[in-house]
């Protein structure tokens, strides 16, 4: 392609930044418009992509895609309920990465590549895990959620209560089954406020650090010929910490707070914390796009930016109440705030700069499109496919739908149709649109032919069928119009 090969490869991954959260993509939430400057700027100089998606939810099971290029869902082998150290079940392919599959870092690694990972993503660290494989210098910052970063002393019910309503604690313990046994439902809580609660100036929080900590590797690696980063910034994933200055641009009230994703359907929660809620996720994307700035500029000054192909997306989104006034995400049912990701992809002589593309595209690609732009082939062959033409070079589609896959449940998406369904073909939702709005009927019985079409299509995507296991998770759980808990398999 034009430019012939690249030098550097930057992967920005921000964790839960809804696309419609970017300011460049012109389609705010229904609820407030974010001020993303620097993501915008960076999509000035960019190519936006209008049909993003992951392969397989929910976090580890996209970077475990992302890393290597290879497809996670339907999760063969993904079973982990037998390992320690971290949830236990929390959903199929929640793990580490088969030991048979090379991982990008690896690839790099071993064509003479220097390779960092800065990230506060802590559950790629938990014990068990093994995300870091392949780069020289991985950099793990402490603290986020409930990363057992600190032991004590733990907080008094009473600042729990401040951050989070009494009634959002309970509910969440029992919508997502992972409170630990012996601590009750406020156990989140109070590990969450225990790792934030001295945190007073803006540079500490977790984003600004990654952003830091990301600069200073650039810093410190000049020396080499060809770089690989990996940037993961948990923010702005809950809890929805914030410096006030940022929550107040959103909702300049004196209520009270609400930091927590309860993954639960709440039509009845009041609409001062709706709000809130709402204001403290858009204020922690604002700060997350500031701290995205340091590090682009850190790339500028240093002549990086400009021999780079640098990748910026998310994992996946998050509900914010829009539908059945539901605070969360999920594989069944499904929804385009939770499953639609921005993508924003940077060729160092800015072809196509501020174009868009409408590709279908998933997260196995960007592996594929990394490799494929510095001129490196895979010791085996991965799932995914490049987009470096359909971005910059004559623009053809690369698939004609995508399948995503949470648990017991798969998505499949094409240009008319967004069907959600079980994987044993039971309790489906099918909408008449490839992003449904949220008060779209489910045409699933007047359309059983497509249902029947989009189904076989996801089942083929699933190369060698489905695992026993995942069958009968999909047989325990309960059909349309119910849905499944976040932590799916006990």
């Amino acid at each position: 392609m034009a430019g012939g090969t690249i030098r550097h490869v930057v992967l920005v991954i921000f964790d839960t930044l809804r696309r419609d959260a970017v300011g460049c993509y012109g389609t705010p939430a229904p609820w407030c418009t974010i001020s993303t400057p620097h993501l915008d700027a960076f999509a000035r100089e960019s190519v936006r992509f209008e049909r993003a998606y992951p392969e397989a939810l929910p976090t580890l099971c996209a970077r475990r895609t992302i890393y290597t290029g290879r497809r996670t869902y339907p999760f063969h082998n993904g079973d982990f309920r037998h390992i320690k150290g971290d949830f236990v079940g929390i959903a199929p392919g929640w793990g580490p990465i088969p030991e048979s599959q090379a991982t990008l870092a690896e690839m790099y690694e071993a064509a003479g590549f220097r390779t960092g990972l800065v990230s506060d993503l802590y559950h790629e660290f938990k014990p068990s895990k093994n995300f870091w494989r392949g780069f020289h210098q991985w950099t793990f910052i402490r603290g986020q959620e409930a990363d057992a970063a600190r032991s004590g002393p733990f907080p008094s019910q009473e600042e729990i209560d401040y951050w989070v309503p009494r009634e959002l604690q309970e509910l969440r313990g029992k919508a997502t089954g992972l409170e630990q046994p012996g601590y009750g439902a406020h156990w989140f809580s109070s590990r969450i406020l225990l790792n934030m609660r001295d945190r007073v100036r803006e540079e500490q929080w977790f984003n600004a650090q990654v952003m830091q900590e990301s600069a200073r590797w650039i810093e410190q690696n000049l020396d080499a010929k060809r770089l690989f980063l990996t940037v993961e910034s948990f923010d702005p994933h809950e809890p929805w910490f914030v410096p006030e200055h940022y929550r107040r641009r959103y909702d300049a009230g004196n209520g009270r707070e609400q930091v927590i994703s309860p993954y639960a359907e709440m039509p009845w929660l009041p609409p001062e914390l709706v709000a809130r809620t709402r204001a403290n996720y858009a204020g922690l994307v604002e700060m997350c796009d500031r701290w995205f700035g340091h590090l682009i500029e850190t790339l500028r000054v240093t002549g990086v930016l400009d021999e780079a192909l640098v990748i910026v997306t998310s994992d996946h989104g998050h509900s914010l109440w829009e539908r059945r006034g539901y605070i969360g995400k999920r594989g069944y049912p499904s929804d385009p705030e939770s499953y639609e990701v921005p993508l924003l992809v940077r060729h160092p002589q800015r072809l196509r700069a501020g174009t868009t593309c409408n590709a279908l595209v998933q997260h196995h690609d960007i592996a594929a499109t990394a490799l494929a732009a510095t001129g490196i082939v895979p010791p085996e062959k991965i799932d995914g496919r490049s987009f470096l033409d359909a971005a910059f070079g004559s623009g053809a589609p690369i698939r004609d739908h995508v399948t995503v896959g949470w648990g017991g449940a798969m998505t499949v998406i094409d240009d008319r149709w967004w069907l959600n369904v079980k994987v044993n073909g039971k309790g489906p939702f099918l909408y008449d649109s490839p992003r449904p709005v949220p008060d779209a009927p489910n045409v699933a019985e007047q359309n059983p032919d497509v249902v029947s079409r989009l189904f076989d299509i996801g089942k083929a995507d699933a190369a060698g069928g489905f695992p026993e296991y995942l069958l009968l998770q999909a047989e325990s759980a309960e059909d349309a119009p119910g849905c499944s808990p976040f932590a799916a398999i006990r």
